[in-house]
């Protein structure tokens, strides 16, 4: 019995090993990084956003702070990519008082075929494993 119980555990850590690396099932993914710059200026504070180009799995993405991004458990295969961007257009204040602090109101910097979902022109073919794509968007 002793030893028909050492075999049934093997099996079940063979089974959890299987499961966690997947058998081509479309669960490989990839991480991305990389720079990002629009009209030769980086992208001081952002987002990235890559998207299954078919539509189906998950989507992943990161925060793109002083130019650089780096997205984690993107989808490995044809992704569409959203890059937008925010630039600070004024102030407003916190409290409708005096000595109100004030907070920065922003505004999309970039056009809709890098910003919108439905409209970018962008694209990328990941690769499993990391990497390195540097984005240079023109105006």
């Amino acid at each position: 019995m002793h030893g028909s119980s050492r075999a049934g555990g093997a099996v079940a850590l063979f089974a959890a090993v299987a499961l966690v690396v997947g058998c081509g099932g479309g669960s490989e993914f990839a991480e991305v990084s990389g720079t990002v710059k629009y009209d030769n200026v980086d992208i001081e504070d952002g987002a990235i956003t890559f998207f299954p180009a078919d539509g189906k799995g998950p989507t992943a993405g990161g925060t793109i702070k002083g130019g650089r991004y780096t997205a984690q458990k993107v989808p490995v295969g044809n992704t569409k990519v959203v890059i937008s961007g925010s630039k600070v257009v004024g102030k407003k204040k916190v409290y409708d008082t005096p000595n109100s602090p004030e907070m920065p109101v922003t505004k999309e910097l970039l056009p809709p075929r890098y910003s919108d979902a439905a409209k970018t022109e962008l694209t990328y073919e990941a690769k499993p494993g990391p990497n390195e794509k540097n984005w240079e968007l023109g105006k």
